[in-house]
C-alpha cells in the first residue's frame, strides 16, 4: 500500500507510475477528493470539540453554574450534534478503516514503478538484460519432459488426474527422488548465501494474506477454507514476509534473508489450452522461495544479489537460461521492479519462466506493518521486502528432463544433484 501522504505530496508522480502500467489515473483525483473530505471531517471534530470544552471550562467558571449551564445548553447540544456528525464522517472515510471507501481506492493503487524499469505494455517490452549456456543442440527428435517422464515411469498424469483431476501431476521413483534432490539442492545453497531456513504453516489467516498484498487483488486465485477463513498459501513469500508483521525490528538485524521450501496452491494457472500438459503450470507445485528484508537504502541493491543467488542455481545445475527486465506493463501489483529467469525449455523453443525477483519497497510493510530503528531511540521506519523464487522445483524438473535426455530415452543427472541421488548419474526405465 502506497503512503496516502506521499499521494498527497506528489499525485502527479503516481498518476504516472499509473499511466506506466497502463491503468487509469483518475483514481488519484478521487482519493484526494475523499482525503480532503476526511480531512475536513476532522478539523470540524476539532474545532467543535475544543469549542465545546471551552464553553464547558466557561460554565466551570461561572458563579452561577446552573445558570451558565441553562444558557448554554443550546449551543452546547448543537455543538454535541455537529460532533457526532463529524465523527460518523470522520470513522466512514479514515484510510485505516476496512470498509472506508478511501482504503478500498488506496488498495487499488499498484506499488510505484521505479524509474529504472523500461515503459511497454507487454512482455513483448521486456529487456534482456543477459544470458548464460548455450541452448542444446539434439542430433535426434527431443521428446517435451511429459513423454520423457511418462516412458521413464517417473510421471504418472493419468493417476493424478484421478486422484484429484486436472493440472496435478504424480512423481514415482527416480521422478520423486530428483524433485526432492532438487529441493534439498536449493535450500543447501540458500544456506550457504546466508538464508535462514523455514518451515512455515501452509495455511495462513486472511490478515497475512492482505499484509502481503494476496488480497482483495488475487482472491480468486487462491484457494481457501471459508469455515476457519483461512487460505492455503500460493507462495512461501507470504508466511515468510509477514514472518515480523507488527514488529519493530533493530536495525543491525537488517538485512534478514529467509528461505523455504513449500507447496503452493493457486486455482490460476494460465490462459486457457495454454500449458495444459507436463509441470510447467499447476495447481499445487512446489519451489524454494527466498525473501529478504532490509533498509531501504540498500533494496535495489539487494534485488540485484538476490536475483544472482536465485540464477545461480542455474549455472551449477548446466541450465541455460537468461535473466529478462521486466517492463511496467508486465510487472505483479506488489513489486517495484522485477527481473524475471527464464530456463531453456527445449520443446517450446524458447526461454520460460523459472522465478521472479522482486523488489517490493515498502509496499508490504505498510500493510504488515514491519518496521525498523537505525538507532535505539530512532524513529521507526518502514523496512523494504524482497522476494524471489530460488527456484521453483517442478519447472527445474522438467528443464531438467528436457535438457539432459539422451538418445536412447534415458537423462543425465546433473553433477550438483548426484551427490544428493547416491551419485547417481542416469534416470533410465525400469
Amino acid at each position: 500500500m502506497l503512503d496516502l501522504a506521499l499521494i498527497r505530496r506528489e499525485p502527479d508522480r503516481i498518476r504516472l507510475s499509473l499511466r506506466r502500467r497502463g491503468l487509469d489515473p483518475a483514481v488519484v483525483d478521487e482519493i484526494l477528493r475523499l482525503d480532503e473530505e476526511h480531512r475536513r471531517a476532522l478539523a470540524t471534530f476539532e474545532r467543535a470539540q475544543a469549542e465545546k470544552n471551552r464553553l464547558s471550562a466557561e460554565i466551570g467558571k461561572a458563579a452561577d453554574k446552573a445558570a451558565a449551564a441553562r444558557e448554554l445548553r443550546p449551543r452546547l447540544d448543537a455543538l454535541r450534534e455537529e460532533i457526532a456528525v463529524a465523527d460518523a464522517e470522520m470513522r466512514r472515510l479514515a484510510p485505516d478503516e476496512p470498509d472506508s471507501p478511501l482504503r478500498a481506492l488506496l488498495e487499488q493503487i499498484p506499488n510505484l514503478v521505479d524509474d529504472s524499469v523500461p515503459d511497454g505494455t507487454s512482455a513483448e517490452h521486456n529487456v534482456v538484460v543477459r544470458t548464460w549456456g548455450t541452448p542444446a543442440r539434439f542430433d535426434f527428435a527431443p521428446k517435451p519432459h511429459w513423454e520423457l517422464g511418462e516412458a521413464l515411469g517417473i510421471l504418472d498424469v493419468e493417476r493424478a488426474a484421478k486422484l484429484s483431476g486436472s493440472r496435478f501431476s504424480l512423481l514415482r521413483g527416480d521422478g520423486a527422488r530428483l524433485s526432492r534432490a532438487i529441493a534439498q539442492f536449493f535450500l543447501d545453497r540458500a544456506a550457504r548465501d546466508g538464508y535462514a531456513e523455514i518451515a512455515p504453516p501452509y495455511l495462513v489467516t486472511r490478515r497475512t494474506m492482505w499484509s502481503t498484498g494476496q488480497l482483495s487483488k488475487f482472491s480468486d486465485a487462491m484457494f481457501r477454507d471459508d469455515d476457519a477463513d483461512l487460505f492455503l498459501i500460493p507462495t512461501a513469500e507470504v508466511p515468510l514476509t509477514a514472518l515480523h508483521a507488527e514488529e519493530i525490528l533493530d536495525g543491525s538485524s537488517l538485512p534478514r534473508k529467509y528461505c523455504a521450501w513449500t507447496p503452493c496452491f493457486r486455482k490460476e494457472a494460465g490462459a486457457a489450452g495454454k500449458d495444459t500438459r507436463g509441470l510447467m503450470r499447476q495447481h499445487q507445485f512446489e519451489k524454494v522461495e527466498l525473501v529478504w528484508i532490509t533498509a531501504p537504502e540498500r533494496s535495489f541493491e539487494a534485488l540485484e544479489r538476490l536475483t544472482h543467488d536465485a540464477a545461480s542455481r542455474l549455472e551449477e545445475l548446466g541450465l541455460p537460461h537468461r535473466i529478462v527486465l521486466l517492463c511496467s506493463g508486465d510487472m505483479g501489483f506488489n513489486s517495484a521492479k522485477t527481473y524475471d529467469i527464464e530456463v531453456w525449455v527445449p520443446s517450446s523453443a524458447t526461454y520460460r519462466e523459472i522465478s521472479s525477483c522482486s523488489n517490493c519497497t515498502d509496499f508490504q510493510a505498510r500493510r504488515a506493518a514491519i518496521r525498523f530503528r537505525r538507532e535505539p531511540r530512532a524513529k521507526p521506519e518502514f523496512v523494504h521486502t524482497l522476494n524471489g523464487s530460488g527456484l521453483a522445483v517442478g519447472r527445474t524438473l522438467l528443464a531438467i528432463l528436457e535438457n539432459y535426455q539422451q538418445a536412447d530415452g534415458s537423462v543425465i543427472v546433473p553433477e550438483a544433484l548426484r551427490p544428493y541421488l547416491d551419485g547417481q548419474e542416469r534416470i533410465t526405465a525400469d
